[in-house]
């Protein structure tokens, strides 16, 4: 039968580890022809908007979709999970936990192959749910030192570096201005929802690797075209999907200042297929969007896992 995961079961079995193990795999499989992926797609009221992103992973047998409603009451995210095969339903999943994490995965992911080994300092712009999934796989990732973080509100800083401090058991502090996050920094990511650019290009060390994962609309904005004319290579996760709707990208790619065929695809650095970081110097950026195929990779081991352990409500549809 088909299983219903929660919340609280989705924290119980869900690690780091696994969400990056699951990302990088994602991606490798879709850059070998592996996997389909359809870009995120909108359906808007004045007052909701459903969000829907699907795709498939033949070599798992799963097909299925990400939905969520966005509303000034919160956002609710669900997995459908398919097995390719049959058309049976697996699992259907709370998501908030699920999508935290893989997002933040996905940059670290990115960190693996982008930035320099030695790096120590990041710097991080936002100080939301998001953040902590973000920070939490860069350290997994990096052998980390330092971890700056600059968001408004004094207060919520300070307690969201407190925690995460004690969590990670790594130094993570609050920076009084952006120049303060970006400078000495080797790692710089934007986990934020603004409409506007976060920090200049000048304040950019050479060799510093960019993590932007907040722009994915054509109104949101974290990156500007002086940050972006310094960063090379521009790494994505899917180039379709960047060109639907990478806020920080679509202004160049309007203005005939970038081109889609500069794009790079993270699948693609994985596998080889193309250069990542060539120099030390070099100032690498890898745009997040999200992909369907990420959810389905971490879904699919949530729910085989669920079932090891005896967790979850079985659904009395869909088998």
């Amino acid at each position: 039968m088909p299983l219903f995961l929660r919340e609280e079961d989705v924290k119980q079995l869900l690690s780091m580890p696994m969400a990056l193990e699951a990302v990088e795999s994602a991606h490798r499989a879709l850059s070998s022809g592996f996997a389909c992926d359809v870009p995120r797609q909108r359906t808007r009221l004045p007052q909701t908007t459903l969000h829907i992103l699907q795709g498939a992973l033949p070599q798992l047998d799963v097909i299925g979709y990400k939905a969520y409603t966005s509303n000034r009451s919160g956002v609710r995210f669900l997995v459908h999970l398919y097995r390719a095969s049959s058309g049976s339903l697996l699992a259907v999943i709370e998501a908030d936990r699920l999508g935290m994490v893989r997002t933040g995965a996905a940059s670290g992911v990115a960190t693996r192959w982008l930035a320099r080994p030695d790096s120590q300092v990041a710097g991080v712009f936002g100080a939301g749910w998001q953040a902590e999934g973000h920070i939490e796989a860069i350290a997994a990732v990096c052998s980390l030192l330092r971890v700056k973080v600059y968001a408004r509100g004094a207060e919520r800083l300070a307690a969201f570096c407190t925690r995460m401090s004690a969590r990670l058991a790594l130094e993570v502090i609050p920076a009084a201005s952006p120049e303060e996050v970006v400078r000495g920094s080797d790692i710089v990511s934007t986990v934020t929802t603004s409409a506007t650019p976060l920090f200049a290009a000048e304040w950019l060390s050479p060799g510093t690797h960019i993590n932007a994962a907040g722009s994915n609309s054509l109104i949101r904005r974290e990156l500007g075209e002086d940050v972006l004319k310094r960063c090379s290579p521009i790494v994505v996760d899917s180039v379709e999907t960047a060109l639907h709707e990478a806020g920080d990208l679509l202004p160049l790619l309007e203005k005939g200042r970038l081109h889609a065929r500069q794009l790079v695809e993270l699948g693609d650095v994985i596998c080889g297929r193309q250069p990542g970081r060539s120099t030390a110097e070099e100032i690498t950026v890898f745009e997040s969007q999200g992909m369907a195929v990420q959810d389905l990779a971490l879904a699919v081991r949530l729910e085989a896992l669920a079932r090891e352990r005896g967790l979850g409500v079985e659904l009395p549809y869909g088998g």
